[in-house]
């Protein structure tokens, strides 16, 4: 049996046996799209197959970097961070190239921490997408600098004058993915290798960027390859000396960092929908309605999307990011682009999403965002020709400049209550609160060099 075999607790007992594991590794993904996991006796991933088994709530309760949210109810010191129950997800079961036979399992919460879980959550919105009829596709894409670092050197480093894997803009270089082929190749084997293949992988416009495109798949699948991604594309570039980063944007002086989301829709006979050859761009009345949704409900689910204070400053005019809930057709510019094409490629690429947001919650954002759209018959603007940096748009599809506003935009949100529900929400918003008042907690070089003689 081979892990890509496995689909039934049966299956995941019979292949630990197999290959004589004493151990195996399980994890979960939190809030922040962070692998939360451990090492798991065969005992006891045994009897987590048949009952789950117990992890500290505390990794829905607390931020990246470890520091406690003082504002959600669901967890705290109020309840004493107690257990949550964890299901283990036999069909999820990879080899771990780099440890031998290892393998490796994901997780999920189960009630009532399932409510906040963000693997849940999309799930939750592909259970009323096959309500209405449709199964929906999704291919993340994503955009990482690598730099000759190590996790301790950037520290000692304070993360200023880091050296990249190689110097200056050469997007799409054949010179620089061959000089560095070694690492390429063992990038694009692991993703094999853990069933969530690349499609493209090339050299973008920066100083040791790349961007990774992952095959297409359904959406649950297609988070979960995004996610598994994002962690052992940095795993490998560490265990090779070198480290990458995901933030949406590590410098002034550079792009920032996308995670583009390419969807499309199926019904139950596997047809295509969004293409209709009869009608402008191929764009059939569903595809219409779907990107209508997404445009209207993009300034209300930015948080979602743009999770950090970071994710801000990637969204200014002329850096390849959205600055407006825009969409046009073949068009860069915009937040949204229709890409036209066959039946099989016909998409719309959701541009405004970056490296740095949860894969499960941003799919989640831009698929019920779109089904909303189609469930409601709405209609978009007229689509943008030209520079939509150039354009002015009208204040409804202005996004909010600053994270603390996106959470406010997000709690008052009734789609997002009524899809995502409440206690996801009130949830969520809170830690985007948490997170932009622990950043106004410090002071930056910015600041101490304007203001510090002068003001």
């Amino acid at each position: 049996m081979e892990p890509k075999d496995v689909r039934t607790a049966a299956d995941a007992k019979a292949i630990v046996e197999q290959l004589g594991l004493s151990h195996v590794k399980a994890g979960v993904f939190d809030i922040d799209g962070v692998l939360r996991g451990k090492y798991m006796s065969r005992e006891k991933f045994f009897s987590a197959l048949d009952k789950g088994f117990g992890f500290c709530d505390v990794v829905l309760g607390w931020d990246s970097y470890d520091q406690l949210y003082d504002n959600v109810t669901f967890t705290g010191w109020h309840t004493g961070y107690p257990d949550a129950l964890v299901r283990i997800l036999p069909q999820s079961c990879r080899n771990i190239p780099f440890e031998g036979d290892m393998l490796f399992f994901l997780g999920e919460f189960a009630p009532p921490a399932e409510a906040l879980c963000p693997r849940g959550m999309l799930r939750r919105v592909i259970e009323k997408a096959d309500s209405m009829g449709y199964k929906p596709y999704a291919a993340l894409e994503y955009e990482f600098f690598l730099f000759e670092e190590t996790p301790h050197s950037v520290r000692e480093k304070n993360y200023r004058n880091l050296k990249p894997l190689a110097p200056g803009f050469f997007g799409y270089s054949v010179l620089r993915n061959s000089a560095h082929a070694e690492f390429y190749h063992a990038l694009l084997s692991m993703c094999e290798a853990m069933d969530f293949g690349l499609e493209g992988l090339h050299e973008e416009t920066g100083p040791g960027v790349l961007e990774a495109a992952i095959a297409v798949d359904v959406a649950e699948s297609a988070a979960d390859k995004a996610a598994l991604f994002k962690t052992f594309a940095k795993v490998l570039a560490q265990r090779n000396n070198l480290m990458a980063t995901f933030m949406a944007k590590w410098s002034p002086d550079w792009p920032g960092q996308s995670g583009h989301i390419h969807l499309s829709l199926k019904d139950a006979n596997e047809d295509a929908v969004f293409h209709d050859s009869g009608k402008p761009y191929s764009m059939s009345d569903i595809q219409r309605h779907f990107v209508a949704g997404q445009q209207r409900l993009l300034p209300e689910l930015l948080s979602l999307i743009a999770p950090t204070v970071n994710s801000f400053t990637r969204l200014i005019p002329g850096f390849w990011a959205p600055t407006e809930a825009s969409w046009g057709i073949d068009n860069r510019t915009c937040a949204l682009r229709v890409i036209p094409g066959s039946a099989k490629a016909q998409r719309v690429e959701y541009r405004i999403a970056a490296a740095d947001a949860n894969p499960y919650i941003a799919l989640a954002a831009a698929l019920a965002s779109g089904l909303y759209g189609i469930e409601h018959k709405l209609e978009p603007e007229p689509p943008v020709e030209g520079n939509a940096y150039e354009k002015k748009f009208p204040k409804r599809l202005q996004l909010p400049a600053t994270l603390w506003e996106a959470a406010q935009r997000l709690k008052a949100s009734k789609m997002a209550r009524e899809w995502f529900g409440d206690a996801f929400v009130d949830h969520y918003a809170a830690t985007r609160e948490w997170e932009e008042r622990e950043f106004r907690k410090h002071i930056t070089d910015w600041e101490m060099e304007r203001y510090f003689e002068i003001i």
